[in-house]
C-alpha cells in the first residue's frame, strides 16, 4: 500500500511559544529573543564552541547583531527557513539583567525540504553546562516538536564527526548515523567533514 503524501504543517510560527513556552524538567524553552543577547555571546565567543560550528570568530558588537538577525527569524514557511529556541535554566539568573533565567544554549529547527517534510535539528550549548543533561532535555523537547507540531516525515542533524559529543547527544535521541561526506566544507583554515544523524517519524513514535 502506498504511503501518504507527507504534508507539513506550515507556515510554523514560535509566536505561540512567547506566552506558553515548552516546559522541560529543568528547562524552559522560548524563541530566542533580542534580550538574550548577552547570555549568548557568554558562549557564541568561546573558542571550543567554535571549534565545531561554522561561524566565524566575532565582535561583541557582531555577536549581539547575529544573534538579533537569529531572533528575528520566527517562521517557518519555505524550504531554508530556520527557528531557534533558547534554553532557559530558570534556577540561575541571566548574568546581564532581570530575565526569565540564564540561557545556556539555543536549539534550532529548520526547514530541509518541505516536499519530502525533512527537517534540520541543531543545537550550541554553553560548555560550563555540558555533562548534566540540559543539552538532551532541550532537543528532545525541540525534536518532538519537530514531529508533532509541524508533522515532518524526517528529521536530521549534521555535525564534525569529531565533535563526538554532538554524535552521542544524537544517538540518544534516537538518531541513526547516516553517513559521512569527506570534506564537506571549509571553515577555519581546514577542509572537515560532515556526519549525518537522522530519525524518521515511524521511529519516533515507536519509542
Amino acid at each position: 500500500m502506498a504511503s501518504p503524501a507527507p504534508a507539513l504543517k506550515l507556515p510554523f510560527d514560535v509566536a505561540a511559544y512567547d506566552g506558553a513556552p515548552i516546559v522541560t524538567e529543568r528547562l524552559v524553552l522560548r524563541p530566542l529573543g533580542d534580550s538574550d543577547v548577552a547570555d549568548v555571546w557568554e558562549y557564541q565567543r568561546l573558542d571550543e564552541v567554535l571549534r565545531f560550528i561554522p561561524w566565524p570568530r566575532r565582535t561583541a558588537e557582531e555577536g549581539a547583531e547575529h544573534t538579533r538577525k537569529r531572533a528575528g527569524m520566527r517562521t517557518i514557511s519555505a524550504d531554508g527557513d530556520a527557528v531557534f529556541f533558547a534554553c532557559v535554566l530558570p534556577s540561575e539568573p541571566s548574568l546581564f539583567g532581570d530575565g526569565d533565567g540564564r540561557v545556556i544554549g539555543d536549539v534550532m529547527l529548520r526547514l530541509s525540504d518541505a516536499g519530502n517534510a525533512d527537517v534540520e535539528i541543531g543545537w550550541v550549548f554553553h560548555p560550563d553546562y555540558a555533562g548534566r543533561g540540559f543539552a538532551t532535555e532541550a532537543s528532545a523537547a525541540v525534536l518532538a516538536l519537530a514531529f508533532t507540531a509541524l508533522d515532518a516525515h524526517r528529521v536530521h542533524a549534521q555535525l564534525d564527526p569529531r565533535n563526538t559529543a554532538s554524535a552521542a547527544l544524537c544517538e540518544r535521541l534516537g538518531m541513526r548515523h547516516e553517513g559521512t561526506t569527506r570534506e564537506t566544507f571549509y571553515d577555519k583554515g581546514e577542509w572537515s567533514d560532515s556526519a549525518f544523524y537522522g530519525i524518521l517519524r515511524s521511529e519516533f513514535d515507536a519509542r
